[in-house]
């Protein structure tokens, strides 16, 4: 009887349920791009949060990102974060820097805003939400960015839609992943 319980708990993991994207919206508004996601995750709210919370891990679970991490605190104690992403939407390719400074509320919320002066960005605003559902994390992310690079005007909105939404279930499995290994203990 031992051993079928040592067993069940040992593959319980691997049919539970996966991270789901529910929507995500994107659009273009004069110069900047507004764009807002809700996906739910099969683990604790607090390991979701922390994964998202540590820019170190980004490279982990997205494959735009080649190259994040978490910076010192600003003059204020506030963390800092930097991220260079590198993507192709369709046959226009581009290297993305992002630094910025990051406010949060432990497991409700956290909010990342760039340097312009340090950024591939006029303006970047991020945040995510969390809240608790059933078993798992709701996570509702939005962005509202202006790029200092040429999007292409007809189709940018598509385009950066279409590559959201097939790239973002394998990061949101990735992310799911890692938050359960955060709360098994096996990180």
């Amino acid at each position: 009887m031992k051993r079928w319980a040592f067993s069940l708990l040992l593959f319980a993991p691997l049919c539970s349920e996966a991270a789901d994207l529910r929507s995500v919206f994107v659009d273009k508004i004069d110069d900047r791009y507004v764009m807002r996601s809700v996906a739910w995750f099969d683990a604790d709210i607090k390991y979701v949060y922390d994964v998202l919370l540590d820019w170190d891990l980004s490279t982990e679970f997205s494959s735009v990102v080649v190259e994040s991490r978490n910076l010192e605190p600003d003059e204020n104690g506030r963390p800092q974060y930097y991220t260079r992403n590198e993507a192709c939407v369709a046959f226009f390719c581009k290297t993305m820097v992002r630094e910025g400074v990051v406010e949060y509320e432990r497991y409700e919320f956290i909010k990342a805003k760039i340097y312009p002066e340090k950024s591939d960005f006029h303006y970047s605003n991020e945040r995510w939400m969390f809240h608790e559902e059933g078993e798992g994390t709701v996570v509702v992310y939005d962005i509202e960015f202006s790029p200092k690079f040429f999007v292409p005007p007809l189709i940018g909105p598509y385009m950066i839609k279409r590559r959201l939404k097939s790239g973002s279930g394998d990061a949101l499995d990735r992310i799911e992943a890692i938050a359960r290994e955060f709360q098994t203990g096996v990180r």
